[in-house]
């Protein structure tokens, strides 16, 4: 892949997850400052690389797994996001500073991650697996039939059990779309971050949501989650 196609995939993952419509090559022929036939060359690669794809009859193009997951390899360090100090970051850190008992605190969290991501939040305390949000999942625009939702459902169904018994060892995962060992024809990203707790020395909070995501600042709230569960109650 070539730099410009890179800054292109690039462009168009952070376009998509912004306007939720397909990316046409008028709107990054403006944006890059070339020609609309050099953007659609350049998109015609893209596609046959397998990173974007077509939509229906729709001119524009969306990011593909593929595409995806080359977006959020770019945007780790050692399999970590680089943490800004942002004010969602530290409306996290001082919700869970204040949470009080363990259970408390981390549903603060999982309900603070709901807040800022509009994702679906969880958690697991214990052998409980702690939701909310399920309404910001199924009012994206991607889950309006009902055979996607039911996909969506079945996953969540599974999450907990597959959480316990699978037990990823990474400060932070994340599974997108097909990637997803459980539903994963749902179309989501399943982005979860573990930590130590009174409770269990792998415990987890995440976020699941369609696949359009901002993923660079998804992954850093939630690691930022995880992190500040662990230091906040010195396990």
């Amino acid at each position: 892949m070539t730099e410009r196609q890179k800054t292109i995939l690039l462009a168009i993952v952070e376009q998509y997850a912004e306007v939720a419509s397909p990316v046409g090559s008028t709107l990054l022929a403006k944006l890059f400052s070339v020609s609309s036939a050099t953007v659609r060359a350049e998109m015609a690669e893209l596609e046959r690389l397998g990173y974007i794809m077509q939509p229906h009859t729709s001119a524009g193009r969306i990011p593909t797994d593929k595409g995806y997951r080359f977006y959020v390899n770019g945007v780790t360090e050692n399999g970590q996001p680089m943490l800004d100090e942002g004010r969602a970051e530290r409306a996290i850190t001082t919700r869970i500073q204040h949470g009080g008992l363990p259970e408390r605190t981390i549903r603060n969290a999982v309900d603070t991650l709901v807040e800022l991501t509009h994702n679906l939040g969880m958690a697991t305390i214990g052998d409980q697996l702690y939701m909310s949000g399920l309404s910001n999942l199924f009012g994206q625009p991607e889950f309006v039939h009902p055979a996607q939702v039911q996909e969506v459902a079945r996953l969540l169904d599974n999450l907990e059990p597959w959480l316990r018994e699978a037990a990823p060892n990474d400060p932070l995962s994340v599974y997108i779309g097909r990637e997803n060992p459980i539903g994963g024809g749902a179309g989501c990203s399943l982005i979860i971050s573990r930590f130590r707790s009174p409770y269990s020395d792998r415990s987890y909070i995440g976020v699941l949501g369609p696949t359009r995501q901002s993923y660079k600042d998804v992954m850093m709230l939630v690691s930022r989650a995880g992190q500040s569960l662990e230091e906040a109650m010195h396990v």
